[in-house]
């Protein structure tokens, strides 16, 4: 094949991608809120969320962020997205339950974490609200799941929603726009790299 025919192909092939892509893009008219869940065993979960917290935020959009389980080491997220006053941030956690082995401590961060995510999820002055590990709290039953459910179907309806962490309950899974489930290949941790900052920090 000449180089002619085959830019010539290349062509005829774009432009029928082109055209496939222009017709789902004009069928998609709905605009309003939808609840992401960012779930599975692989890093990346809160990242993503935080992507769209900084994308969100490059839209002059009010974002609010409730960490759950999350608390006892400073990361760089917080110590970034801090600095915007769009922002409200909430870090509610003791740390990871094999830190603070104490089932009541735990529960209660828990669900002063949820009291303050319900909260948000009730204002329509926010646009994007993070609910960081919530997954991991509901699985632990320190949050109860009907209570997430209702809230979250009573929010808003321009609101976004992102749900972190593993283990996302099949209920939640249910009712999502948006699922991801981030899964491991390869983790530097697994070599015996710590968590580093810019990293996992």
């Amino acid at each position: 094949m000449t180089d002619d025919a085959a830019r010539e192909r290349h062509r005829r092939r774009m432009q029928r991608q082109k055209e496939i892509v222009d017709a789902r893009v004009a069928g998609a008219t709905l605009e309003r809120g939808v609840l992401v869940v960012n779930t599975g065993n692989g890093k990346g979960k809160s990242s993503a969320a935080f992507g769209m917290v900084a994308r969100a935020l490059g839209h002059g959009m009010k974002v609010g962020v409730v960490q759950f389980i999350k608390g006892s080491h400073a990361t760089g997220e917080e110590a970034f997205f801090r600095r915007f006053p769009e922002l409200e941030y909430h870090v509610m956690g003791d740390g990871f339950t094999w830190e603070t082995q104490d089932p009541d401590l735990d529960r209660r961060a828990a669900l002063a974490a949820w009291s303050q995510a319900a909260e948000l999820l009730a204002d329509p002055a926010f646009q994007l609200v993070v609910l960081d590990e919530l997954n991991i709290a509901l699985k632990l039953g320190l949050v109860p799941l009907d209570r997430v459910l209702e809230a979250l179907d009573a929010r808003p309806a321009h609101q976004h929603v992102v749900v972190t962490g593993r283990g996302a309950p099949a209920a939640l899974i249910e009712i999502a726009d948006t699922v991801t489930e981030m899964r491991p290949i390869k983790h530097a941790f697994d070599a015996g790299v710590k968590a580093q900052k810019g990293v996992e920090l």
